[in-house]
């Protein structure tokens, strides 16, 4: 596992990249070092839930649908700069694109990517040396400053930065899929 962390002009800079194993576990584990690194950085709990779901997603297609890199196990990274985060899932590469489908209600699959689309602000696919790389941004703004308000104590505090990303997680993202590479 690679980590880096970085504070340049008051912005908080951080990246991981973890090899994982070609395994259903490895998805636990890479979410609860995302979760870890991310808490560590300030990120609000509402974007670390949606950066644990979306790696979830990736991972699990890769898993399900692509071969693993040559040493056998698939890359995971992620990285925060500025007000965003961006998850990513290296392969081995699939016999078919990544791409988000319209499933029927009946249907045992295929939501994967249309989840992470309705929670990313942006998504999409970069091809390189035989590797295959999903990936997808998070809007993650910086809390704000302390407003020098009375302090009621921690579990004040707390239950207002809860609401807070109740009411930023329900706010509407914009759509649609950045690809790039070819």
């Amino acid at each position: 596992m690679t980590y880096g962390l970085a504070r340049t002009n008051g912005e908080v800079r951080a990246s991981s990249v973890v090899l994982l194993p070609h395994a259903p576990s490895s998805v636990a584990v890479a979410r609860r070092r995302l979760a870890s690194d991310l808490r560590a950085t300030g990120v609000r709990t509402c974007v670390i839930d949606d950066a644990g779901v979306i790696i979830s997603e990736l991972l699990s297609n890769a898993l399900r649908h692509a071969r693993p890199l040559p040493s056998g196990q698939i890359q995971v990274s992620w990285e925060r700069s500025g007000d965003e985060v961006e998850v990513a899932v290296c392969d081995g590469g699939a016999m078919t694109e990544p791409r988000c489908s319209r499933p029927t209600l009946s249907s045992l699959g295929g939501r994967g990517l249309g989840i992470v689309e309705a929670l990313a602000e942006c998504w999409g696919v970069r091809h390189e040396d035989g590797r295959t790389t999903v990936w997808a941004v998070l809007n993650a703004p910086q809390p704000a400053p302390p407003t020098g308000g009375p302090v009621r104590g921690i579990a004040h505090a707390t239950a207002l930065a809860d609401d807070t990303d109740v009411m930023e997680s329900a706010s509407p993202r914009r759509s649609g899929t950045r690809l790039t590479g070819g």
